[in-house]
């Protein structure tokens, strides 16, 4: 079949192309940037990809007329005051873009809603499904709970959670009932659903097995983890306490956080249905897909992280808009040395942030991080999802990846810390020199001042970072 794929480089998109691909399946993919094609999928002959922004509907975006199969993934987590609106105006678009194709069916990933009062995600993932199921295809949705594995927004919350804090003053709603999933049961859901008729026209819970408290949750993990934990819960903790609790504790961004809140203050349990015995697919528990995502962890095998969606800093642009770094009205800091292998250099460059550390002066990068969370920020907190690979749109910390290229040696990042301007970091090499470039453009006077208050620690950080990278410590 050919199937067109929304959310290309999201979360699940990215973990549900394979499985596709390997059912021998020709794929067209949506991507809003064609910047951000992941590498893994490049050059792959039943592999396609269109630039598309869902956001705002173009006549001259033409979307094949022979597809069978659609998957819309497109969520947002987003608390701005409009992103219900934005997900409607993304369904109602793509409703127009497959009109008068060949598509019988759209697969939409949802999210469970067993109640009657729903947090504005929720209702929102509600409504997508509504708008969905007015278009001329057969509409199957499957709507979710939470979604266990390695690099998952529940599962690295989680994770930040128990490992952090061996006694945990928690908010009540640690004790609302859900019923987690792993990421490898949905996808075995997922893919299995293209083309049966079946499933036509009808929306299903899925689930694992168990039902569990958020409580229990955190309890099983630490038990995985070979951890004793304690967790008292307390029913003054107000929903904007909780966000900040999560906010300051775990890498999650404050938006997110307060989504998640509204969110989990919701009883999450899935209806019975057939679904397991039409697709033979059989969920395994809570503590498997916990070992599981380990696993992958331990490997250095995770394909996807909610960290490098975009939702997860303050970037919220194409990032071809910034690759070209401006030339005036800027403050630089330039910096030069030679190198006698290139390849190490580059192995080096590749391996910045995250349990690397930036090279030199690691307690001043995490007291900026520090700053930047106080204020609001996201701190160094997310990391990165790969100890050596890079790839354009992935988080490094509070970095996003704009260019990540080890043939023509360069590698750019921008900024998504809380500043007063714009901020490029570039590492390159050329002729034997290794080419340190950090460019800063102000916004206004305070950008300004900020740029020569922070001169004297960048006089240190930046000499001892490309001496690192050079090899001239």
């Amino acid at each position: 079949m050919k199937i067109l794929v929304t959310g290309t480089t999201g979360y699940i998109g990215k973990r549900l192309i394979p499985f596709l691909l390997e059912a021998g399946h020709e794929l067209v993919c949506c991507v809003r940037d064609l910047n951000r094609i992941p590498e893994e999928f490049k050059d792959l002959e039943s592999l396609t990809f269109i630039e598309i922004d869902f956001l705002v509907y173009s006549s001259a975006v033409q979307i094949p007329k022979d597809i069978d199969v659609a998957y819309y993934l497109m969520h947002s987590m987003s608390a701005s005051a409009d992103f219900e609106k934005q997900e409607l105006a993304c369904a109602y678009n793509f409703i127009d873009y497959v009109k008068g194709t060949s598509l019988q069916q759209v697969i939409y990933l949802s999210g469970i809603v067993n109640e009657e009062v729903l947090s504005k995600h929720l209702r929102s993932r509600k409504q997508v499904e509504q708008v969905l199921s007015t278009g001329t295809y057969a509409l199957t949705a499957f709507r979710a709970g939470i979604i266990v594995g390695s690099g998952s927004a529940s599962f690295e919350i989680i994770r930040d959670l128990v490992e952090k804090l061996p006694v945990m003053v928690t908010p009540k709603w640690l004790n609302t009932k859900t019923q987690p999933i792993a990421i490898r049961d949905v996808l075995s859901y997922l893919s299995k659903a293209a083309g049966n008729k079946q499933l036509y026209n009808n929306n299903y819970d899925i689930y694992g097995p168990e039902v569990l408290t958020y409580k229990k949750m955190l309890l099983i993990f630490a038990e995985v983890r070979g951890l004793k934990r304690y967790i008292l819960t307390l029913p003054v903790m107000t929903p904007k306490l909780s966000s900040y609790w999560l906010y300051f504790v775990t890498s999650t961004t404050f938006k997110l956080a307060a989504s998640l809140v509204d969110s989990m203050k919701i009883t999450i349990v899935g209806r019975p249905n057939n679904l397991s015995e039409i697709l033979n697919v059989h969920p395994i528990t809570y503590r498997e897909a916990v070992e599981k995502a380990f696993q992958k962890i331990e490997e250095d095998a995770i394909l996807s992280s909610w960290k490098d969606s975009i939702v997860s800093g303050r970037f919220s642009e194409k990032i071809s808009k910034y690759i070209t770094i401006p030339k005036y009205g800027c403050f630089k800091d330039i910096k030069s040395r030679k190198v006698t292998n290139e390849e190490e250099v580059l192995n080096r460059i590749w391996a910045l942030g995250g349990q690397t550390g930036w090279y030199y002066g690691n307690f001043l990068w995490k007291a900026r991080g520090f700053m930047d969370k106080m204020f609001g920020g996201i701190g160094l907190r997310r990391g990165r999802t790969h100890v050596s690979k890079l790839q354009p749109g992935d988080a490094l910390d509070f970095w996003r990846v704009l260019f990540a290229d080890k043939k023509e040696k360069r590698l750019l990042l921008y900024a998504e810390m809380k500043l007063p301007g714009e901020a490029w970091l570039e590492f390159r090499l050329e002729k034997g020199k290794l080419w340190q470039r950090a460019v800063f453009r102000p916004k206004g006077l305070w950008g300004r001042l900020y740029w020569y208050s922070v001169l004297p620690f960048h006089y240190f950080i930046f000499n001892g970072m490309i001496d690192s990278l050079a090899g001239k410590e």
